[in-house]
């Protein structure tokens, strides 16, 4: 889930003469620190131009030029981080209907603005205001300073522990906040410990494996969750439960595998003494937070049996959250609108390309249907899988989603897809936890790419193998 709210909370900006962001700022002369935040944008810039020339120019029918030249221009402004998230899918609103709006009705603004107005959007919403209030009232940080009091001490038990406990978070708030809230937790434990310790290092990678596989157990745990759930809509719905069913043993197994390869791979034992870390029972106000998050996650779960869809359950949580006091105005902006934006324009990227035609062309001019399907799958887990390693796993899924539906137009593709994004995991720049944990220092290259090479292959052969079967068995063929 996306998190660039999450950490402007959480570092205070500070300019470099020491004063706030809030102080005016003397007239200083230009530097070429002024002109390095140009670099990026400039090379976003031309890339676009570059991409849509070759769209417009090299493509002989008008309709594919068109759809390639939107398409590509916001998946360079996706892949770059030129731009904030959402002005990519602002973009492709505005653009779809001048270039294409000739071509059909499908292409006009009402028909391409209802492509993004998905009930996953309504249901991430949900989960990102039960975050917020998490985050507000404390609740998450007492579960992460109960998990390091629960392992008494036992170095093996309590990685175990903060890996689960970091899995957790991470199944109902952003990925970053889940691992930012564990790291607060055992700063006290981490400060005492040598940088060199392969206790220490193996603890912190944990943290990571955890946030980043965490996230695949339930529908709004990350973004390419609910491209796929859209993706695969208009065969039929996936609740909440259909996809904990086949998800969350997937996403247990993997945290267990990683585990037992850290706990060799660094030889994890013995006892550590930890710090008094305080831990305060939660206020009136937190105590109710969690009923409401008990209450929304029950009607999740029941969804069957109560027949009211888990977007509307998200609603009515916010709803209660919001009106009940516990959230206020500002917290409003603290819901990350950046990513829901992220998601509406992966979902209305899959619509435009399916409208147009083209992952259909793709897919016939290279003869898929000879290789077995767990051949097929195979590829397409293992190519989202090493997208996602090196760029946004919301736009690896993005682009492959749409291509696989004509390469196997199983409805459990898109969703097999999108948990194999959850798997590149092998490198500090894979993720935003990677990425914290290797800046707390004392990791090496090997420390995170050894396990994450490990279970990126490993959970890329089960997805593809087992995938089908378990997902059939939910009630998803």
């Amino acid at each position: 889930m996306g998190d660039s709210a999450f950490l402007m909370n959480l570092i205070p900006l500070r300019r470099a003469d020491g004063g706030t962001v809030d102080e005016p700022i003397a007239d200083v002369p230009p530097s070429l620190g002024n002109y390095k935040g140009l670099i990026r944008p400039i090379v976003a810039g031309i890339l676009v131009v570059a991409v849509v020339l070759s769209a417009l120019l090299g493509v002989d029918d008008p309709v594919f030029a068109r759809a390639l030249a939107v398409v590509g221009a916001c998946l360079v402004l996706w892949l770059t981080e030129a731009v904030p998230p959402y002005v990519p899918t602002l973009l492709l609103w505005a653009v779809t209907p001048l270039l294409l709006g000739g071509y059909g009705k499908q292409f006009h603004l009402t028909s391409v603005l209802a492509w993004s107005a998905h009930p996953v959007l309504a249901l991430f919403l949900g989960g990102f205001a039960l975050s917020v209030a998490a985050q507000r009232h404390g609740i998450d940080n007492l579960i992460a300073r109960v998990a390091v009091r629960l392992s008494r001490g036992n170095r093996l038990a309590l990685m175990v522990i903060v890996m689960a406990a970091t899995a957790s978070l991470s199944m109902w708030m952003s990925n970053i906040a889940a691992a930012a809230m564990m790291l607060v937790a055992l700063h006290p434990l981490l400060v005492g410990i040598s940088k060199s310790d392969p206790f220490r290092r193996a603890t912190l990678v944990g943290i990571a494996l955890g946030a980043n596989f965490g996230g695949i157990a339930t529908p709004i745990g990350t973004g390419p969750n609910g491209i796929a759930i859209a993706a695969v809509s208009h065969s039929g719905a996936v609740t909440f439960l259909d996809w904990m069913m086949f998800a969350l043993p997937l996403a247990v197994g993997l945290i267990a595998a990683g585990a037992l390869i850290l706990a060799i791979r660094f030889h994890v034992g013995g006892t550590a003494k930890l710090p008094n870390i305080p831990v305060k029972a939660p206020t009136r106000q937190g105590r109710f937070v969690v009923l409401v998050f008990l209450i929304t996650v029950a009607a999740w779960l029941t969804e069957p049996i109560h027949r009211t869809s888990s977007a509307i359950v998200a609603l009515l949580a916010a709803a209660v959250l919001f009106g009940s006091g516990l959230l206020h105005r500002k917290d409003i902006a603290q819901i990350d609108w950046s990513t829901l934006g992220l998601i509406a324009g992966g979902i209305a990227v899959g619509s435009l390309l399916e409208q147009s035609g083209l992952p259909k062309f793709a897919g016939d001019a290279m003869p898929w249907q000879a290789l077995p399907q767990v051949v097929r799958l195979f590829l397409l887990c293992c190519t989202a899988a090493i997208l996602s390693s090196l760029m946004s796993n919301t736009a690896a899924v993005t682009i492959l989603i749409p291509l696989a539906a004509s390469i196997d137009p199983s409805p459990s593709t898109p969703i097999l897809i999108a948990i194999a994004a959850s798997l590149g995991i092998p490198f500090a720049i894979s993720t935003p936890p990677n990425a914290m944990v290797y800046g707390e220092g004392g990791l090496t290259f090997s420390d995170l790419a050894v396990p994450g090479l490990i279970l990126m292959i490993l959970g890329c052969v089960l997805v593809s193998t087992t995938g089908p079967l378990v997902l059939k068995l939910a009630g998803i063929p």
